[in-house]
């Protein structure tokens, strides 16, 4: 019998290494067929809670499966920021242009020119966030009706379509769209909080519904819980946003059915619990509200996450 005290044992270190890096390789790319090909068409990212890291809070989107992110323009200095901020990041940031209801009382002479003349950027793809808001009143409203209708003229002019708010103010809304029918450019009616009776309308009228986290606290009769349920908003009609950093899917809530909370991912859960709060919601988060939409109106997630996003990419004319 051969004397095999010398053989040296053999060295198995290489072939771990590659095995593991074979599982994780694996695991990356069942991460990334499992995550939707999402669209975030509103998101407040020059709030000053994203200041220090936005770069991971891009990332974390990223990762979630958001693709593109439109910054929300709400006053004429945020609207300039936002666009700097698509140069910093492009082919994912977009942006808007335009003065919110609660600042319409700034506006200015020179603040048509301005908008418009950031609205002429291809990076910016819409013209708002412009509306009512009687909820607040932080401006009359006599002037919110009047900046309003001048950013409908102003979205006519330029041909880029209308990033609306409103809230409690949806016959005035109608009316001055109404104005405009004949030349409105394509809109959205974002962050949709109103009736089954008001949401047709804006369908009647051709515009978009945005839909946000605030289904969580959602338990009317009439609002946007029954009206997912009874299937009144056409999926061809239909985005999705997270309003970051507001508007937080507190999908942990007494208020959320157990049947819808079932429907939502591991995954998705993952990154809300991990990196938003009420304080400060994230791009990452719109995989829940994606699930969650699909869950109210008992489609599948995945149809719903490809409708909305073939609508953000017409709507906005995403690259």
């Amino acid at each position: 019998m051969a004397d095999n005290k010398d053989e040296k044992p053999v060295d198995n270190t290489e072939n771990v290494a590659e095995k593991l890096s074979a599982l994780k390789l694996k695991q990356i790319e069942d991460d990334v067929a499992s995550s939707y090909i999402l669209v975030d068409i509103g998101a407040n990212l020059t709030n000053s809670k994203y200041s220090r890291d936005l770069d991971s809070v891009v990332e974390r989107a990223k990762d979630a499966g958001v693709r593109k992110i439109m910054v929300t323009g709400a006053s004429v200095q945020c609207s300039k920021e936002a666009l700097r901020l698509t140069r910093l990041y492009p082919g994912i940031l977009y942006s808007s242009a335009g003065v919110h209801p609660h600042d319409a009382k700034t506006w200015t002479d020179d603040c048509y020119e301005v908008i418009k003349e950031l609205a002429s950027n291809p990076e910016c793809v819409a013209v708002g966030e412009c509306g009512l808001d009687f909820n607040r009143n932080f401006s009359p409203p006599d002037v919110q009706m009047e900046v309003f209708e001048k950013q409908v003229q102003l979205a006519c002019e330029v041909g880029k379509p209308l990033f609306l708010h409103e809230r409690d103010a949806h016959d005035d809304m109608v009316r001055i769209l109404g104005k405009f029918k004949d030349r409105l450019p394509p809109a959205v009616l974002h962050c949709f909080t109103g009736t089954s009776a008001q949401a047709v309308k804006y369908l009647e009228m051709g515009l978009y519904i945005g839909l946000t986290g605030f289904l969580w606290k959602d338990k009317s009769d009439d609002g946007v819980r029954s009206i997912l349920e009874k299937g009144l908003i056409p999926l061809d009609r239909m985005l999705i946003e997270t309003d970051a950093p507001f508007m937080y899917p507190n999908v942990r809530g007494s208020k959320i059915p157990a049947n819808i909370k079932q429907a939502l991912s591991d995954r998705s859960l993952s990154f809300l619990n991990r990196y938003c709060t009420f304080q400060r919601n994230e791009p990452c988060s719109l995989p829940v509200i994606v699930e969650m939409i699909a869950a109210y109106m008992k489609r599948p997630v995945e149809e719903v996450a490809m409708a909305t996003t073939i609508n953000a990419i017409k709507l906005f004319g995403f690259s």
